[in-house]
């Protein structure tokens, strides 16, 4: 009796109501029921239903220990509305479900709700300014040119002046990026980069990218305070100050020194009514309701805690800034009083951290249209966001920095050579992992040495070259990279090797010597006086 994990997707809530509905329909237990003197075969009571409910929901890894009760029948309440149950004389629609010894069945078909057909969205093309063109009034004097890394047809392009060879190349020159131009480079890297997370071929499902505003997503990384909360430059759209007094008092108390009115007995209560309140009567929830699929999509991925952090972080970014804040601002609060051992019961019957995720859990997440999950999902996520709210409601710094990146090498200028692909220079910066101080070193020494070996190599295997000309470029090598040449020729042996010498021609013979006959030798004993 345990659901399946559903993971990241597109209408993951629907995906949910129809597995949950399974499970029940197939486990719970069926059995004989007497009530008002008659004998009821294969049906259960409200009580059971929700203590077997109840049970599945907590063991779920889609849902969480943190399922009340009262959140399972209101779920039940939901069945029986939607014809999932009726009761023992086929009643259902407007009855209300409670959780007492009230007889309830299985109707004899319990139709799934089928997924929505959802017109495709059409992609924005995000249209880069065209870089070769020169700005006007741009000479080719004086303009500084930063390194660029380069691979080993590059460095041999750069360095081919040391053996003789300069090839022709020139300046491609970047126009100004405009304000547009950086705001739809952070659109687009964000939504690629939150699509690579969730491993979706598209978010055209779960977001429509249209309505998602770049302005907001800088504003976000940029605009905010040491502490890591959204600063508005629009004062009217801020909390108002009697709500940012009492979450202070509650979050700092019993210290809270922001306060002017007179403490009495259940005034803490009082004033988390008063924030209950306000948020409870948003017009529309923190994390609105465009992003409502996406946000429950994130749910799928609790399972990798890191992974589901990271994606939160860039759904966050996604939100108008004044959502933001209260958002951060609330979570802040409710996670530091749920830490507060001296804070005095909010509310009599329930525990602090279930009161808070119960209260402001639909101020937080909810669809515009009904969905029968909303309350466990939007449970399931406040619960996840006070445990990690640190790191959660800041900027992924690995986004940024490779955003930053991308702008910076944008509005390079460039050295194009012939042949070479200039465009291939603005595909997207991949995103890196921290390597160590020695896999570093390794990797400089090795980026720079194999391409100039590579290089030698072609010089002492080119056939066209004469003796002479080989000899003159690896003179020339060996001058400009003593260390690679010595490691190809670490003796003169080796070098010569390169170079094998030609066979002596064999002496010709004297023509007076073939005239004389030949003579033996012979040996004469010699006289001494």
């Amino acid at each position: 009796m345990e659901h399946r994990i559903i993971g990241p997707g597109p209408y993951r809530a629907t995906k949910l109501w129809n597995e949950t509905i399974e499970l029940f329909r197939d486990k719970m237990p069926l059995r004989k029921h007497r009530s008002h003197f008659k004998s009821y075969e294969r049906c259960f009571t409200a009580s059971e239903a929700v203590d077997w409910l109840h049970d599945l929901l907590r063991h779920s890894q889609n849902f969480g220990p943190e399922v009340t009760r009262k959140q399972t029948v209101q779920l039940l309440k939901k069945f029986l509305k939607n014809h999932v149950i009726e009761d023992i004389k086929g009643r259902w629609g407007q009855e209300d479900f409670e959780d007492n010894r009230h007889l309830y069945r299985f109707p004899p078909s319990s139709p799934l709700k089928p997924y929505p057909k959802r017109s495709p969205y059409q992609a924005s093309v995000i249209k880069f300014p065209d870089w070769t063109d020169q700005p006007p009034g741009t000479t080719q004097e004086n303009i500084p040119v930063r390194p660029i890394i380069m691979n080993s047809e590059s460095w041999y392009k750069r360095h081919s002046i040391a053996i003789g060879e300069v090839p022709a190349c020139r300046l491609v020159y970047r126009k100004q990026l405009t304000e547009a131009n950086v705001e739809e480079i952070w659109k687009s890297m964000t939504l690629s980069h939150l699509q690579k997370i969730l491993e979706l071929d598209s978010l055209e499902e779960v977001l429509d990218t249209k309505l998602v505003n770049s302005k907001f997503i800088i504003h976000n990384v940029y605009s905010v305070s040491k502490q890591g909360v959204v600063i508005l430059t629009d004062k009217s759209k801020e909390l108002p100050h009697w709500v940012l007094s009492a979450m202070k008092c509650l979050a700092n108390w019993p210290t809270c020194s922001d306060l002017k009115q007179p403490m009495y007995s259940g005034f803490e209560k009082d004033v988390f009514k008063t924030i209950a309140d306000y948020y409870g009567h948003l017009k529309e929830p923190l994390l609105t309701f465009q992003l409502f699929d996406v946000f429950v999509s994130v749910l799928g991925l609790l399972q990798k805690e890191k992974i589901a952090i990271e994606a939160f972080q860039i759904c966050c970014l996604l939100l108008p800034p004044e959502n933001r804040r209260k958002l951060q601002l609330l979570i802040r609060m409710m996670a530091k009083i749920c830490l507060n051992k001296e804070m005095p019961p909010l509310c009599d019957g329930l525990g602090t951290r279930t009161l808070m995720v119960q209260t402001f859990s639909r101020c937080i997440l909810c669809s515009e249209e009904e969905v029968d999950l909303d309350e466990l999902l939007a449970a399931r996520l406040v619960t996840f966001l006070m445990d990690n709210h640190q790191e959660i409601l800041q900027a992924p710094s690995s986004l940024q920095s490779a955003i930053e990146d991308r702008v910076a090498h944008l509005r390079r200028v460039q050295i194009k050579y012939p042949g070479a692909d200039t465009d291939a220079t603005l595909s997207a910066p991949p995103f890196c992992r921290q390597i160590s101080p020695e896999e570093f070193e390794y990797q400089r020494v090795c980026g720079s040495q194999e391409p100039l070996a590579a290089l030698l190599e072609e010089i002492i295997m080119d056939t066209k070259l004469s003796v002479k000309d080989k000899k003159k470029k690896l003179k020339q090598f060996q001058k400009s990279y003593p260390e690679v040449y010595q490691e190809r020729f670490p003796t003169p042996e080796s070098e010569a090797l390169v170079f094998p010498e030609k066979l002596k021609p064999k002496p010709q013979l004297l023509m007076w010597a073939l005239k004389k006959p030949f003579q033996p030798f012979q040996r004469t004993r010699s006289f001494r006086m």
